[in-house]
């Protein structure tokens, strides 16, 4: 006869009765299941593998292929094209190769070291007709809580060297308390990653030494850029290739 006890507990009770054993059993498993989910996590996030992507700031070349150790890493570019990162093994010593999208003769080679957790940018450049490919060292971490941080690739001849502002408006009150962040950038330099305040912003970019007001000539003026932390860009700067506009302007995204 059962138990009073018995009697009062519903009857799934009986059903969902696991012996002591079992429930050992189960919180071994359990505790498998999580330090082998702790264990993917650690390898997803593993270090060792450097990360690369291609930029192409040319004029003169024709479609591009890029190789990498061998590898085909980019087909078909075109100026102001900007690849997606891809995972390589790091190394000391690896070697770039740039050529036509037509053929394998190189057009420019170069070697530079992939670093473990570190990303790097293949750049292409051919101003004056003269090919380079130069191996840049981008930033992987996010910019500080509350900061934005910008790295700007002046590609463009024609424009000369450039000021770099991040403006809260373009208004005559913002111009006139304005203050450049990036001064008399030259052309073929790359500058610093500088840190900003994020906050929605206007970037305005100006022939060096050019004097910012509502009726100077800026160079370009972005549209707002809701920047709320955390992110880091490389802006690469181009002469256009038609003459509708003073110059041309990507954004690349390094990290966040």
């Amino acid at each position: 006869m059962p138990r009073a006890k018995d009697q009062q507990r519903p009857q799934w009770w009986s059903r969902c009765r696991v012996p002591l054993r079992g429930l050992m059993l189960i919180a071994a498993t359990s505790l498998g299941i999580a330090l082998a989910l702790a264990g993917c996590e650690h390898v997803q996030g593993n270090p060792a593998v450097s990360l690369v992507r291609v930029i192409d700031a040319s004029y003169n070349a024709p479609a591009l292929n890029v190789y990498l150790a061998g590898t085909l890493i980019a087909t078909n570019l075109g100026q102001g094209q900007i690849t997606p990162y891809g995972s390589f093994s790091p190394t000391p010593s690896a070697k770039i190769t740039v050529t036509s999208a037509q053929n394998t003769n190189p057009l420019v080679s170069t070697t530079g070291s992939l670093l473990a957790s570190q990303s790097s940018t293949v750049l292409i450049t051919d101003i004056n007709a003269t090919y380079q490919a130069n191996l840049l060292e981008d930033q992987s971490t996010p910019a500080p809580s509350g900061h934005s941080e910008f790295r700007i690739l002046n590609q463009a001849p024609s424009t000369g060297p450039i000021d770099v502002y991040f403006l809260a408006g373009t208004t005559a009150a913002d111009y006139a308390a304005a203050r450049p962040v990036i001064t008399a950038l030259a052309v073929g330099a790359t500058s610093g990653y500088v840190t900003i305040p994020s906050a929605t912003l206007y970037m305005v970019i100006v022939a060096a030494g050019t004097t910012l007001t509502t009726t100077s000539t800026s160079i370009y003026v972005s549209a707002a850029l809701p920047l709320v932390g955390g992110e880091v860009r490389t802006v690469l700067v181009v002469d256009p290739l038609v003459t509708t506009q003073p110059v041309q302007v990507y954004i690349a995204i390094d990290a966040n």
